[in-house]
């Protein structure tokens, strides 16, 4: 039997499925005596430190915590559930008790590098541990996250990782242990993990050991366009400049929970579920695209992303939900990540006309809650052409190396909204600086031109706004063969790279992509 800490953030449901299907038995912590009854407890933390101590302490958690710890019994903690061993965070401004039960803190990662550390990185192992047991030492781990563990003491540190700097990426003392990875969103070798705390009796660490990892990887990501075809139902579609029709008819690529499965399992390294019909049609309740993701979350073991209609909205009944209720409810049914789109250029302007941050936007609601690495602003600009600079004044410039359609020189990436319908006075570097600002975490960097043509990705847009933001970028639109995603990776600064059509088609495999990229010496995760 493992019992689990839902304090209520975060996508807690992969880690249901996950032990689940490992063929564990789970009961749920509601009050404070479910804790000192446990067998085993895992404790999985997602988004903000601070939200998760206040969190804790309201629920009177902390001491039966401490009680269970001190015991020497079976713990796991994951990411947040791991730092709140340590003495507090960096990330916390309160003067909440955390459970103290390592001494150390929780410091922001000091780097040039972008933050957060998003993506699959290696382990370098310090201690022979059952926790470790038949994991393969060469193998990545999915991370996301902005602050580390510092620990007084050397010997707790199970494993460390390099992302500029060598942090500690796991700890353990005796059969208390944790993880800044998720191992429930890395695969095989993250399910292999989970088993070995599921199915060890004794947890115990069995000396040092000194084994390099290897570095982040480059990630290839898939996306699915969801929308409701004529007939009502959910179907993954993929267009030309945004159309999404043929001949009449919505283009059905397939069910979106069978494909996403289908990537998973030719090595995807995440999955997003861009819902194209949003919120304009349907109340919360009775989003089908809550099942789309809670059934995806049973057999997908990778990050996944989901976005279309995240924010505020009132329902036919009269029920008004923020932006917030929504995200929610989406990492409730096994998202990991929201997009906000067409939103986020309304918050950017009204941001940038006042220079004010309310508190209140979609943006700065979620990410105050479930951490900004779990907030992605989808980009969809298009190119406005101009003779001279004088024509563009207050917009982030380029000079491209081909002239526009009639000779012009210049031109600037106009941010659209409504599926690119309309166009704003506003360019895309200066939307994603301002995101950023509000508490994004992630850029999903697309663009109209490029899209549906298969030419490659626009490198121009991609390193304005990668030089722009400390934080990463997804490149999208454009690509059309496995030599696409080398060029995006050697020639731009971008951290990840995303496609749909292809995929779809089964026109380029996701395993020949990631397999030209090793030849081409980038490193990738299989």
């Amino acid at each position: 039997m493992i019992t689990l800490l839902d304090y209520g953030a975060g996508n807690v449901r992969s880690v249901i499925n996950a032990v689940e299907r490992l063929g564990g038995s789970l009961k749920l912590v509601t009050k404070p005596d479910d804790i000192l009854s446990a067998d085993k407890l895992i404790f999985p933390g997602v988004g903000n430190y601070e939200s998760m101590i206040q969190i804790l302490n309201q629920k009177n958690y902390i001491e039966p915590l401490r009680q269970y710890l001190s015991a020497d019994r079976p713990f796991f903690g994951i990411c947040l559930g791991m730092q709140a061993l340590f003495q507090g965070s960096e990330e916390a401004v309160s003067n909440n008790e955390s459970l103290g039960f390592f001494k150390g803190r929780v410091e922001r990662f000091k780097t040039d590098l972008a933050v957060p550390h998003m993506g699959w990185n290696g382990i370098n192992i310090k201690q022979k541990s059952p926790l470790l047991d038949k994991v393969d030492p060469g193998a990545r781990f999915y991370f996301v996250h902005s602050y580390h563990l510092v620990p007084e003491d050397p010997s707790v540190i199970l494993t460390t990782t390099t992302y500029d700097y060598e942090f500690v990426s796991s700890v353990q003392k005796g059969n208390v242990m944790g993880t800044q990875f998720h191992p429930e969103k890395s695969g095989k070798v993250g399910m292999q993990l989970l088993e070995n705390f599921i199915s060890s009796d004794d947890l115990h660490a069995r000396g040092p050991a000194n084994i390099e990892g290897k570095g982040l990887a480059k990630r290839v990501i898939a996306c699915l366009d969801v929308r409701s075809n004529d007939d009502g139902d959910l179907v993954v579609t993929k267009g030309d400049q945004y159309d999404v029709r043929d001949k009449g008819n919505v283009r059905n690529l397939g069910q979106p929970v069978d494909l996403a499965k289908r990537y998973y399992e030719e090595g995807a390294d995440e999955i997003t579920f861009l819902n194209i019909t949003g919120f304009r049609d349907f109340p919360l309740k009775d989003m089908p695209m809550l099942k789309v993701l809670e059934e995806t979350s049973k057999n997908v073991f990778v990050p996944l992303t989901i976005g279309g209609g995240i924010r505020d909205y009132t329902d036919s009944n009269g029920q008004v939900y923020s932006a917030l209720d929504v995200a929610s409810q989406y990492f409730r049914s096994g998202a990991d990540k929201i997009s906000v789109g067409s939103d986020a250029v309304e918050v950017a302007l009204a941001y940038l006309a006042t220079g004010e941050k309310t508190g209140t936007s979609a943006i700065e609601q979620i990410s105050r809650v479930y951490g900004n690495q779990a907030v992605v602003i989808s980009i969809d600009p298009k190119r406005a052409w101009v003779d001279s600079p004088d024509e563009a004044k207050g917009h982030h410039l380029i000079q491209p190396p081909e002239p526009g359609p009639e000779n012009q020189a210049y031109c600037w990436y106009q941010c659209t909204v409504q599926g690119g319908r309309e166009t704003r006075d506003l360019d895309a570097v200066a939307l994603a600086v301002a995101c950023e600002a509000l508490g994004a975490g992630e850029i999903l960097l697309n663009c109209i031109d490029k899209d549906g043509t298969n030419s490659g990705f626009d490198l121009d847009l991609i390193n304005a706004v990668r030089a722009a933001v400390s934080i990463p970028v997804i490149a999208s639109s454009g690509a059309g063969c496995e030599a696409h995603f080398a060029q995006v990776f050697e020639q731009t600064g971008a951290e990840a790279a995303l496609a749909a059509g292809i995929f779809h088609r089964k026109e380029v495999p996701i395993q020949a992509v990631k397999n030209h990229l090793a030849q081409r010496g980038i490193a990738v995760r299989h």
